[in-house]
């Protein structure tokens, strides 16, 4: 296989595993000590040659075999895998996307009110009361207008990343942990899926 094969195969399971495992490009630059740089230039394809110490803090991060991330589709694997799975199978969840613009009215409304008056997208896993919040601006150093956050609404899980909406600045963030200033900041949910350049709904 090609070097050029090989990067765009480990760009492809790099973006599916960020979103199939429920982690975010960030939490993965965190916990593997790689810059955001090094991972925003490989999903974006700006690199032919990815060093091999990278490629292994990867596969380390997301627990999948080095030799295989650059050569296997696991997207493609773990989709048969799944028919024979005693979890496989599961049905999505339908997920009504919202537009930044459009979140704070829409916060108080139930999920099956959401469903019917938004575009929909689907949800592969076990958690339920999801929204997709697409987003128009950028969230500095996080996402780009065009990408589609999958959110837990209202949720407060410890840990995990939650998308913020501050109140003074009128932008939203996403922050690790649960230790914020109410009168400031509103939480929206917990960040459950982050879908990358999906354009418009």
């Amino acid at each position: 296989m090609h070097k050029k094969e090989k990067t765009e195969k480990l760009k492809r399971n790099v973006k599916y595993l960020i979103e199939s495992r429920g982690e975010t490009r960030m939490s993965l630059c965190n916990s593997s000590g790689l810059t955001r740089t090094t991972i925003y230039n490989i999903l974006e394809g700006r690199v032919v040659n990815v060093q091999q110490s990278t490629i292994r803090k990867i596969s380390d991060f997301f627990g999948v075999s080095y030799k295989e991330i650059e050569t296997v589709d696991f997207q493609e694997k773990e989709i048969i895998e799944s028919t024979v799975s005693l979890h496989g199978n599961m049905n999505p969840a339908a997920v009504p996307v919202i537009r930044e613009t459009c979140l704070l009215k829409n916060l108080d409304k139930r999920i099956g009110e959401l469903v019917v008056s938004h575009p929909l997208t689907y949800y592969f896993g076990s958690a339920s009361n999801l929204i997709g919040v697409l987003l128009e601006n950028e969230i500095h150093g996080a996402n780009e207008a065009g990408d589609l956050l999958i959110v837990k609404k209202g949720a407060s899980t410890a840990g995990a990343s939650k998308l913020i909406y501050d109140r003074d600045t009128r932008k939203l963030y996403i922050m690790p942990g649960s230790d914020f200033d109410a009168k400031a900041l509103l939480v929206i949910g917990d960040l459950v899926e982050e879908r990358f350049n999906v354009g418009k709904y």
